[in-house]
């Protein structure tokens, strides 16, 4: 499958001075392609660049193999669209009627819409799941809602290619999440290409096919979630000098509690990690063990835990992990010990538990 919206050697920026330099995206159709960065870092300009709303400084987008310098603005709008973060305060308008201006680049000079059109228009809302704002006041709706009709509009422009900046901005998780599962829904359904930027590191990484991480001037990685949403690439693409990104998860991690180990854990399974989470917020250093490296409670443990005792994956505990967990344990004041089950791999936590429940530190 060939790219269909790609750009070369492009530099963007304002006034004649480059901001980013060499900007090569390849985007295809039926892919989303999230830009992730700083604040600042650029990823508002290299969109507007590429939909033309800046001129570029050098270089060249080309749409379906075509420089879109060369092309006229209706012809683009027939097969890109737009959904940026300036807000839009139609006055006196319908959801539908402001859904209906995506079809413009098809009505003419005189502007007027046909029966067809306006089918567009009603089969776009429906496909956001905005049948039932059709006839309400757009500027008497929450932003959420909102959201969902410009992207209705923008669906209504029949595109080949969305562009959409910072399209989860201003709302809360149940419209982030429904929005982006509806574009993922409709570049499946229509073989959108999608290109946009979010900030939300744990949407980006589950709902894009391809992530370009842009900060210090250029694109500095682009390639699948799987190669980008990395501890260490994050952590050097937003300059994190504290907390740690966990990519198992999705999601930050803050530091360590500083100071000696206070708590001994007892966890797995997942069990743990609420547990790890709140010691954290309150500022108590504790040690967790014993746990298998691949262990669901083993990333979280890994970044809060002052130290985490732990045992080779598909393996029993051994006598060795048990005896390091054992010493770590005598010297903490307190024990506690979210795991409830226990079988032939990790027996010897139930061992360390009896042993806490003797010494009167169990909690």
């Amino acid at each position: 499958m060939q790219d269909y919206l790609y750009t070369e050697n492009l530099a963007v920026g304002y006034n004649g001075r480059i901001l980013i330099d060499d900007i090569c995206l390849h985007l295809r159709r039926g892919e989303i392609m999230t830009l992730i960065g700083p604040n600042g870092s650029g990823k508002s300009t290299i969109l507007r660049s590429i939909i033309r709303q800046l001129s570029p400084i050098r270089g060249t987008v080309y749409l379906d193999g075509r420089p879109m310098e060369g092309m006229a603005a209706l012809e683009i709008a027939r097969r890109l669209s737009v959904l940026m973060t300036d807000r839009v305060h139609p006055e006196l308008m319908t959801c539908r009627d402001v859904a209906a201006t995506g079809r413009y680049p098809y009505t003419g000079k005189l502007g007027l819409l046909t029966a067809a059109d306006w089918a567009k228009v009603d089969e776009a809302l429906e496909m956001v799941h905005g049948e039932d704002l059709a006839e309400r006041d757009f500027s008497r709706i929450s932003d959420g809602q909102r959201q969902r009709v410009l992207l209705a509009r923008a669906l209504c422009q029949e595109p080949e290619v969305l562009v959409l900046d910072e399209p989860t901005s201003f709302l809360d998780i149940r419209y982030k999440l429904e929005l982006l599962s509806i574009l993922k829904d409709m570049v499946r359904r229509r073989n959108l290409a999608v290109l946009m930027s979010l900030h939300e590191l744990d949407l980006a990484q589950k709902v894009s096919d391809c992530v370009a991480c842009v900060g210090g001037g250029a694109v500095t990685l682009c390639g699948p979630p799987e190669e980008i949403f990395t501890a260490a690439s994050i952590r050097e693409l937003y300059g994190a000098a504290r907390g740690t990104y966990n990519p198992d998860f999705g999601c930050l991690e803050l530091e360590p509690p500083a100071g000696p180990p206070q708590v001994f854990v007892i966890g797995g399974g997942g069990s743990g990690i609420p547990v790890y989470r709140r010691l954290q917020r309150q500022g108590v250093p504790f040690i967790a063990g014993v746990l298998h490296e691949n262990d669901l409670d083993y990333p979280v443990a890994a970044a809060l835990a002052a130290e985490v005792v732990s045992e080779a994956a598909f393996t029993p505990i051994g006598e060795e992990a048990l005896q390091a967990a054992r010493m770590r344990m005598d010297a903490c004041a307190r024990v506690l010990c979210p795991l409830a089950a226990f079988g032939p791999m990790n027996e010897k936590n139930r061992l360390l538990r009896t042993l806490a429940e003797k010494a009167g530190k169990l909690e």
